[in-house]
């Protein structure tokens, strides 16, 4: 399985799917699940929301709608009451059953964000090594090409210092 650490905006993506980084009601308001919703549409928050609450670092699938995916699987890798902050067991286990699903979809591509590490107050250097060794671990049944994806500079940097990983070239970024 080919697996790079790429910058972009995961709406933009071309892929079999792309993860969500949800919490466990499954609402997709801001951040990566607010730049999903928009390229979707509203359908894909009311599916999400239709399939939860989910336990913490569980995920859901729905329809990808207008993005350029065939699913968008949500993984809560955070809470979305109480504390509303994510875990290492609730990232590991929201990598692993993102990646998991894909399989099981009978996807080749993934694209997946760092889970937990935004508005869930996870350290995002901390969080991409977390994410980073369940890719390296997972072993595949039909994914073939992982991408990690970093939105701003400074997390594209943190991100692959974090994963030892190499910048991709702007070609495959843009995929």
């Amino acid at each position: 399985m080919k697996y790079d650490v790429v910058q972009g905006d995961i709406a933009a993506q071309s892929a079999d799917a792309l993860v969500n980084a949800a919490g466990t009601s499954l609402r997709m308001g801001s951040g990566v699940a607010g730049a999903l919703r928009r390229g979707a549409g509203e359908g894909i928050n009311e599916e999400a929301m239709e399939q939860g609450p989910v336990e913490l670092g569980e995920v859901a699938v729905t329809d990808a709608y207008d993005l350029d995916a065939d699913h968008v699987i949500h993984a809560a890798a955070m809470p979305h009451y109480g504390d509303g902050e994510a875990t290492e067991a609730s990232i590991r286990d929201a990598t692993w059953n993102a990646l998991e699903t894909a399989d099981e979809l009978g996807c080749e591509s993934l694209v997946l964000p760092a889970l937990g590490c935004g508005v869930a107050g996870f350290d995002l250097r901390e969080g991409a090594e977390i994410i980073g060794e369940e890719i390296d671990e997972y072993d595949p049944e039909t994914l073939e090409d992982v991408r990690f994806i970093a939105y701003s500079d400074e997390e594209f940097d943190a991100i692959r210092s974090a994963t030892g990983k190499a910048a991709a070239s702007d070609a495959e970024a843009d995929r």
